[in-house]
């Protein structure tokens, strides 16, 4: 049995052209065709599997017209009457896989390889519903209606004993898709699971239909052409068994082929749990996925080495492309409709975007130095529905790379950084002709940029100063702005807040799902790993490079506002003990209690660490509630 819906089209050659449509597509004639293809694929040996990075895990609001979207359970006590906080997503509609999750009267959070249920509506009556042990590592889950799904990894086995398939062991990590029933919501019930061989990449909801993406990095090739493609196994199925996830025939390629891993993305249904799993199976790769309510996009990086000699370098220029594959979304039909090539490299999924039929991408080519040499160019490209390039704009703040983008209608942020900080206000209203209106240098960068309104934006990052031993910057404490775009060609930093000294840190830098803002509520909560500098240490002469000891974590929560800019609220800690980073040591913690999420429901804002929900009332921070989550002991 395989499943349905791998890629289907007229066999073509492997030398042939790039930007094919889904009408096009080619795919390989033999399982020798393609194990050939990845014998002849240069900088890759072995074939064992890999050890891969995973997606990590919510907040609130979304992005694009600062509207979320997400999917609210139906009970008796009517919770979508409530006002609750979703997950911060980057396009209003399309939801985003998260470590925690509700629906208004329950949370779901996923930890220590299990899925917690907790009634937190009303506060009061708070209470643990629901523990149960997943079988998995988790990364991250969906809600909808009674359903859970949650996105896993586990390695093949401990017991190599039998062979899996035709004496072929899969190799690394088994991406492991599960379906809960929670009708019954103190015993949820699982109704299907799912293995694909490969790593769980990221995934996007639409409506009640997930679509995820996963890569199967190859290895050099098996002795049996028939075994190179990727496994799958239902573990419903009656004796299941591992077997290839479709047939060599029904793999598809982009010519030419850089053949160095599988990409399969999946659709599946969260209201049918007996329907099969879609999915398009190609020879390609991919590192970041954006998506709109219509398409998805997995781009990739091909780094082309060696290009041109640079004399002043003493190296060779990368000749990196990014390839963005973009398929068609329409419940759980999937439609490969392409690719589209790019100079450069692409930060994170927010340097790419979908608006009015266009595609925008934001990349940086090359790479920065701290010798001040570097030939690095930041660039805008913007292709139209037809997959071909309309517009660009080049060579942006050359010698430095961007840390953070944001398409916004017919507007792009970019933040690019050496040792200052440059916000790029790009005008898009004309896609042929994308145009830079004006920039702001000052200290320090931003990682994350999220709408206030439509004339301003919140930026998070790093305050910074500038090296005296090279051309760079030190790293500080971690900074907020609210930058003022009305004036499009001036624009300005509103109000700043430096939080900590050098070491300090927060989850929402490097997710944007660990932020929550509510325009309504004026309400901002980041999570904080606070680092300061003891004085006493260091004396008068505090290097700019000194690292300050971890003496907080928790939540931030301040009152935001374009008029009076960031007022803290107060912090919120599930670390108890006051002598908790004197006992780990000045730079470890408990990371079982590290706050990584929060939500509010009500008048409730709720923290979740991997150990601990914990609510506090919005108005005065004071304690509301506090729920330990089952975990082991150290």
């Amino acid at each position: 049995m395989f499943f349905a819906g791998c890629v289907a089209g007229p066999d073509i050659d492997v030398n042939g052209n790039t930007n094919v449509n889904a009408k096009e597509i080619p795919k390989f004639s033999t399982c020798g065709a393609i194990a050939a293809e990845f014998e002849n694929a240069d900088g890759y040996g072995g074939f064992y599997g890999l050890e891969g990075a995973v997606g990590m895990p919510m907040a609130t609001m979304a992005m694009d017209s600062a509207e979320s979207g997400g999917a609210v359970k139906s009970t008796n006590s009517e919770p979508a009457m409530r006002e609750y906080s979703e997950t911060n997503v980057q396009v209003a509609g399309v939801d985003e896989a998260d470590i925690v999750k509700t629906d208004g009267e329950f949370i779901y959070a996923v930890s220590n390889n299990r899925l917690h249920i907790v009634k937190a509506y009303p506060a009061g009556g708070a209470e643990l519903f629901a523990s149960v042990e997943l079988g998995i590592q988790p990364h991250e889950m969906f809600i909808d209606g009674d359903t859970v799904l949650v996105f896993g990894h586990k390695h093949y086995r401990d017991d190599y004993d039998e062979p899996a398939y035709d004496g072929y062991y899969p190799g690394g990590d088994l991406t492991v898709v599960q379906l809960w029933n929670i009708s019954n919501i103190d015993e949820p019930e699982l109704e299907k699971e799912v293995e694909f061989e490969g790593n769980y990449l990221s995934s996007r909801k639409i409506d009640s239909t997930a679509y995820f993406v996963i890569r199967k990095w190859q290895y050099g090739t098996p002795e049996n052409p028939e075994e190179i493609v990727p496994l799958y196994r239902d573990n419903f199925e009656i004796d299941a068994e591992y077997e290839p996830a479709c047939g060599c025939t029904d793999v598809g390629y982009l010519p030419p082929v850089e053949a160095r891993s599988f990409v399969i993305l999946g659709a599946i249904s969260m209201v049918d749990t007996d329907a099969d799993i879609e999915r398009e199976v190609i020879v390609a790769s991919g590192e970041n996925v954006y998506a709109s309510t219509e398409n998805l996009y997995v781009a990739e990086v091909d780094y082309d080495y060696p290009g041109v000699f640079d004399e002043v370098l003493g190296s060779y220029e990368s000749n990196e492309q990014t390839i963005v594959h973009k398929f068609s979304l329409e419940g759980q039909e999937i439609e490969y409709l392409g690719s589209m090539e790019a100079p450069g490299h692409v930060l994170n999924q927010f340097s790419m975007d979908e608006y009015d039929g266009y595609f925008r991408i934001a990349t940086t080519k090359g790479h920065v130095s701290r010798s001040g040499e570097s030939a690095s160019m930041n660039n805008i490209y913007v292709f139209d529905d037809g997959l071909e390039m309309v517009g660009e704009l080049e060579d942006l703040a050359p010698g430095e790379r961007i840390y953070s983008a944001r398409f916004m209608g017919e507007k792009a942020y970019l933040v690019t950084f050496r040792k200052i900080d440059p916000l790029f206000v790009i005008d898009l209203s004309e896609p042929e002709n994308p145009e830079v209106l004006g920039k702001l240098k000052i200290p320090g960068y931003s990682d994350y940029l999220h709408p206030l309104d439509e004339n301003h934006i919140i930026g998070i990052g790093k305050d910074t100063v500038e090296a005296e031993e090279g051309d760079f910057a030190w790293h500080q404490g971690l900074k907020m702005a609210v930058f003022d775009v009305s004036d499009v060609e001036k624009p300005k930093e509103l109000h700043r807040v430096v939080i900590g000294d050098r070491g300090t840190d927060s989850y929402a830098l490097h997710d944007h799902k660990a932020f929550l803002y509510d325009h309504e509520k004026n309400l901002l909560v980041i999570p904080i790993l606070l680092a300061e500098i003891d004085e006493e240490q260091w004396g008068d002469e505090i290097p700019d490079n000194a690292y300050g000891d971890y003496v907080f974590q928790g939540a931030y929560v301040y009152d935001l506002t374009v008029e009076d800019g960031f007022d803290l609220r107060g912090t919120v800690t599930h670390m108890d003990d006051e002598s908790m980073f004197d006992k780990y040591g000045h730079y470890y913690y408990d990371y079982g209690y590290a706050v990584k999420r929060s939500l509010y429901i009500e008048d409730v804002l709720y923290t979740v660490s991997d150990n601990k929900v914990q609510g506090n009332y919005l108005d005065d921070l004071k304690p509301a509630v506090e729920i330990e989550l089952p975990h082991e002991e150290e």
